[in-house]
């Protein structure tokens, strides 16, 4: 016996989806799980990203110093806003050991309302 067809119907002014005008997405790499730990953590502790994800086995082929290099990596997908990001680069500066960590931000068109106001909410100063 066939079961019925459930058909939901989504009015637009019901849309969680909605821009994400301040919201940011950077990819970074590091060369250790210890050095992508230690950037995520302080990242997110100072609250200069809301979330960092660690992508282990990542295989990079690159050009480096006019020779093409191979090696494992960890890529961090960093989550912040338009506003932390002088923060995020003085901090990537400061806390990576390569001489041109890789610095890459990508701007997403939208999002879910209750993410992106968690996003705000997590790289807003503390409150004291």
């Amino acid at each position: 016996m066939m079961q019925p067809a459930i058909i939901l119907i989504v009015s637009r002014s019901a849309s969680m989806i909605v821009p994400a005008t301040d919201a940011r997405i950077v990819l970074t790499t590091a060369g250790s799980r210890e050095e992508a730990d230690r950037i995520g953590h302080f990242l997110v502790e100072e609250r200069i990203a809301a979330c960092v994800n660690l992508l282990p086995g990542l295989a990079s082929v690159y050009r480096w110093q006019g020779k093409v290099e191979s090696s494992e990596e960890i890529l961090l997908i960093i989550k912040t806003t338009a506003d932390a990001l002088d923060q995020l680069e003085v901090a990537l500066r400061s806390l990576h050991s390569y001489d041109l960590p890789e610095l890459l931000v990508l701007h997403p068109e939208s999002g879910s309302k209750a993410y992106l106001d968690w996003l705000a909410a997590s790289t807003a100063p503390a409150r004291r």
